[in-house]
């Protein structure tokens, strides 16, 4: 298994990925938003402020992520990771994790200050992200489970003084996902 940062030409693995992924634990329903989630966040990559990192296996995408751009009133490079999808047949082995662990690093050496996610604690505290209270740091949307969003500082111990509401990329800007 490698890892490595896929372009635009992946979109339709990574959005069959997501798809399947979804479908097999959420329901057709949530499969095919989270698909079409991916779809669009996979047509506008730009490795710059969307970057999908994948899992690969005999040339076959077997996890993939998402890191978009955040941008706050105050200067930081800082970014949200989601959706994250790993096959099924793959779950379970640490391949989401590792896969998370890569891309973080790769936010690191491009300096980037800090990384947040929306999704279940029990999971993504593996990886190092914590409880992160919207007086802290704001999420772009008001949260229908506030105790999934959840942080990680890349430069240091703390998280920065950020005030504003920050604005995410244009995909995830549906209160749906929120």
């Amino acid at each position: 298994m490698n890892f490595r940062i896929l372009e635009k030409s992946s979109k339709e693995e990574v959005a069959r990925l997501f798809t399947s992924v979804f479908s097999s634990s959420e329901g057709a329903h949530e499969g095919r938003l989270i698909g079409s989630l991916a779809s669009s966040l996979a047509e506008r990559t730009d490795n710059q402020n969307i970057i999908c990192v994948g899992a690969c296996e005999n040339g076959v995408i077997i996890g993939a992520i998402f890191f978009s751009r955040l941008e706050f009133d105050e200067p930081i490079e800082a970014y949200m990771l989601a959706p994250v999808a790993v096959s099924t047949a793959h779950q379970g082995k640490g391949v989401g994790q590792a896969l998370i662990g890569f891309g973080l690093e790769e936010l690191k050496n491009r300096s980037a200050a800090l990384v947040v996610t929306y999704g279940d604690p029990a999971f993504y505290c593996k990886v190092g992200f914590k409880a992160l209270p919207e007086d802290v740091i704001r999420a772009p949307q008001p949260l229908s489970m506030p105790e999934g969003w959840l942080g990680q500082p890349l430069s240091g111990e703390t998280y920065p003084l950020l005030k504003s509401r920050p604005a995410c990329v244009q995909a995830f800007d549906n209160p749906e996902y929120w």
